[in-house]
């Protein structure tokens, strides 16, 4: 299963601002919604393309109250997630996933809430450590090279 996670801006209150307005109400209608981390929401779907298709739906919606919307496709990577620049990449044979896993945007995660994220690009096979904040947890993303230089 593909999983999908909006992450809200912090100025608003995502999950309001989704489920109140038909149109992404109706599209979220058949999933169970999650919340993993401070003001988001996931979601499972059945396939990278269905994921990509969901966001595309709700893009009104994420451009006006999400931060980040990201994407975990257990076939690219069983740890990482992906933005969703790069699922289309991945989706639209623009780019290989076996070649998406050089430029990084890692979160420290603290008490269910997401730290700034901090932009690597990955060397070897080792990641280097999230130093911005004092963490035990990290939410590793693969970017496109155009987000990692933006």
């Amino acid at each position: 299963m593909t999983r999908v996670c909006l992450v809200g801006d912090d100025d608003v209150e995502l999950r309001y601002e989704l489920v109140s307005r038909e149109t992404s109400r109706d599209a979220l209608a058949t999933y169970d919604l999650a919340t993993p981390y401070e003001n988001s929401i996931s979601l499972e779907t059945v396939s990278l393309g269905a994921a990509v298709a969901l966001l595309n739906d709700l893009n009104w919606y994420l451009v006006r109250f999400v931060n980040e919307a990201l994407v975990f496709e257990p076939s690219v990577s069983d740890e990482e997630w992906l933005s969703r620049a790069l699922a289309i990449a991945i989706r639209d044979d623009e780019l290989d996933h076996a070649d998406s896993g050089r430029f990084l945007k890692i979160f420290g995660v603290d008490d269910g809430r997401l730290l700034e994220p901090m932009f690597v690009a990955r060397t070897g096979p080792e990641l280097p450590a999230y130093d911005l904040h004092d963490v035990s947890e990290t939410l590793v993303i693969r970017v496109t090279e155009s987000e990692f230089g933006a």
